[in-house]
């Protein structure tokens, strides 16, 4: 019998979707222990929250254990209406994520087609230019303005392709913030075709005077989605639960692509018990605020370079970056390299618990001094 000859299965795909560049999350502790055969290490990479999930939310997620056998609620049904009620919209306006980079990616899924353009910042969070990928569109990076977003600039990029601008307010992964007033600005000159994105993952790590009023701006601006998460400073990045609120003939359209179970009913009650519990992210961003009055502090000793972040984390520059992060590595302690993002001479890490923060600071000490 003859054999059948070889096939590349990267024919059988669209160009944009082969010559993609996968998403590098951050290494994950069991694995750097078992690659180095050591234990306690520390994972300063990924922005989680270091206190975990708040209890109700924990206690919310085993009660929903009983009932796995079961698909979850299609429509989200408690958690859209705890959503809508925290933030005065209707439920209609609600759209659920398996994290925001699933409303991220059902964004581009609903709006980008093969031709069409989405403008992002450099130094801009990694999914913007993959969820436009993958749908064929174009990117167009605009250079960043001290390392956050440049909006006069992007919004000079706005040609007639552009369908989608993602920005985020804070940044990730520089902490950048925008002042409200800029980017109400920009939603004032942007033409009313082109949906604006405003990813606010870290929102609620901002103290109250530094938030924008972003969701009363939905009424005024029918092109606007903003997207939020749960994975921060709610702590529940392992069951991936975000949302979009948009105008709804906006959502009514991002739902019509998202899978229908695209929200675990275990995420789903957590999500509604966290959202509650203004104590704990209350306790989480004052922990993130003294955590990084330490660590800039350390920084400072250390004469390294930082760009002062608005987030929980914290992105710095030092000399020979992935040497100083491999050190770290077989130190025990696992920070982010951002030369994917085009900052090559950067590190990020992130706010952890007091004795983390001071185990990052001596370790980076004496990786500094080989």
């Amino acid at each position: 019998m003859t054999a059948r000859p070889a096939i590349d299965f990267c024919d059988l795909a669209p160009s944009y979707i082969s010559a993609i560049a996968p998403y590098q999350p951050g290494k994950p502790i069991a694995e750097l222990e078992r690659e180095l055969g050591i234990s306690g290490a520390v994972k300063l990479a990924s922005n989680e929250n270091p206190r975990g999930a708040s209890p109700k939310a924990i206690a919310a997620a085993r009660t929903a254990l009983d009932d796995i056998a079961r698909y979850p609620d299609g429509n989200g049904f408690e958690l859209k209406r705890a959503i809508a009620d925290r933030h005065s919209v209707a439920e209609s306006a609600v759209v659920l994520g398996n994290g925001s980079n699933d409303v991220l990616e059902l964004v581009a899924r609903t709006f980008l087609t093969p031709g069409a353009a989405a403008v992002f910042a450099q130094h801009a969070f990694a999914v913007y230019p993959l969820v436009t990928q993958a749908t064929g569109a174009i990117g167009v990076e605009v250079a960043a303005r001290d390392f956050g977003h440049d909006l006069i600039a992007m919004q000079h990029a706005i040609t007639g392709d552009v369908k989608v601008v993602f920005i985020a307010n804070p940044n990730n992964p520089t902490g950048t913030l925008l002042h409200p007033r800029d980017v109400r600005a920009f939603l004032e000159d942007v033409p009313n075709r082109v949906l604006v994105v405003l990813d606010e993952a870290y929102n609620d790590y901002l103290p109250d005077a530094l938030k924008a009023d972003s969701v009363s701006w939905l009424t005024e601006f029918p092109n606007l989605v903003v997207s939020r998460t749960f994975s921060k400073a709610h702590g529940l990045a392992g069951l991936r639960v975000g949302y979009g609120l948009a105008h709804p003939a906006v959502a009514d359209l991002m739902n019509r692509v998202r899978q229908p179970f695209n929200v675990s009913s275990v995420a789903q009650a957590a999500a509604v018990a966290a959202l509650a519990d203004d104590a704990f992210v209350e306790q989480s961003r004052e922990l993130n605020r003294r955590g990084m009055e330490h660590v800039t502090a350390g920084l400072g000793k250390l004469a390294l370079d930082f760009i002062p972040s608005y987030a929980n984390f914290v992105s710095f520059r030092v000399p020979d970056a992935r040497t100083v992060y491999d050190r770290l590595l077989r130190l025990g302690v696992i920070v982010r390299p951002i030369a994917s993002y085009g900052m090559p001479d950067f590190l990020r890490v992130s706010i952890g618990l007091p004795e983390e923060n001071a185990r990052f600071l001596a370790a980076l000490q004496q990786a500094l001094s080989h």
